[in-house]
């Protein structure tokens, strides 16, 4: 896509990750070049379907988990999540969900979807989405997280992806909080997948993270109807929402052998090893490694950012 670096160059830029790479600023946000060129490129030939679901989010704020239990409820009647044999057959336990479900800017760029899957995933703020998205009233479900716990899974993302890079965690947090990291703000890709869930209630479902731990199988469900597939009472008697919360738990999917030891986009410029997209999972996960001056930071662009949104973590 050599036809968009010309307006990459024109953009504002910042050295990230210790001269790593690079970041640019486009529309208010922050991208590293590869996701950009199919940002600038998905917003210009993109074609969305009106059946389309989109899974939307920022980094590190759950969607790897997202992706499980939505490719789950969406594909239950093509691999039944209650037979016997599900081991063998179920994509989830064969590939990371990341490989279940097209990524808009990378594998959407030539707008080659398969008609049959209606998912799709970004972490595309709302402002930047393609335009047919929004005038099509596709469906689209947007996680977050706490800012505290989204840096800490970040900055140990950044860990097993840069591994011997030397980062240092002061200038990251300096970084994220600036909001210069990548598809950062943080704060305002939130408040306009917030917004527009407000706006729009029957187009765009709002979730936190910490909400889905709490009551997974109340969200599955929630899913299940947002996503026009709600369970059939003979599937509750079965217990489908239910297995589908076992099937897709962390604890599951970070124990198979395809998320120890498989990469994802293997043989590609961005390939990455399946385990980095696991770790720990858990709610609170800052207080291991933020200091109390950190968390104040935190703390206070937070209560800041949302002020007067009506929205809070």
């Amino acid at each position: 896509m050599m036809k968009y670096q010309e307006i990459i160059a024109s953009l504002p830029k910042k050295e990230i990750w210790n001269g790593v790479s690079y970041i640019y600023e486009y529309q208010g946000f922050w991208f590293n070049s590869p996701f950009l060129e199919g940002t600038i490129s998905v917003q210009e030939s993109f074609q969305a379907q009106p059946g389309d679901i989109v899974l939307c989010s920022a980094m590190k704020t759950g969607t790897t988990w997202l992706k499980a239990l939505a490719f789950a409820i969406v594909t239950r009647n093509q691999f039944d999540v209650l037979s016997s044999d599900n081991n063998n057959n179920h994509p989830l336990f064969n590939a990371v969900p990341h490989d279940c479900i097209p990524f808009l800017e990378v594998d959407l760029v030539e707008n080659k979807k398969d008609p049959e899957m209606p998912l799709l995933s970004t972490h595309l703020p709302f402002s930047s989405l393609p335009k047919c998205i929004i005038s099509k009233d596709c469906k689209m479900v947007y996680i977050c997280r706490d800012p505290k716990d989204t840096f800490v899974s970040y900055w140990h993302f950044l860990q097993r992806v840069l591994p011997g890079k030397q980062l240092s965690l002061e200038k990251e947090f300096e970084m994220f909080c600036d909001g210069s990291s990548v598809y950062g703000p943080y704060w305002d890709h939130v408040l306009g997948y917030w917004k527009a869930s407000i706006e729009r209630p029957d187009s765009v479902l709002f979730l936190k993270y910490e909400d889905l731990k709490r009551g997974t199988l109340f969200y599955v469900r929630k899913l299940g109807e947002f996503m026009g597939q709600p369970f059939t009472a003979e599937e509750e008697r079965r217990g489908a929402a239910e297995r589908i919360v076992e099937l897709c738990s962390l604890q599951k999917l970070s124990g198979l052998e395809v998320n120890k030891t498989g990469k994802h986009r293997q043989g590609t410029a961005l390939s990455i090893n399946n385990d980095s997209f696991f770790r720990r999972g858990v709610v609170g996960d800052w207080k291991n490694l933020l200091i109390p001056q950190m968390q104040r930071r935190m703390d206070e662009i937070t209560e800041q950012k949302l002020q007067g949104s009506g929205f809070s973590f």
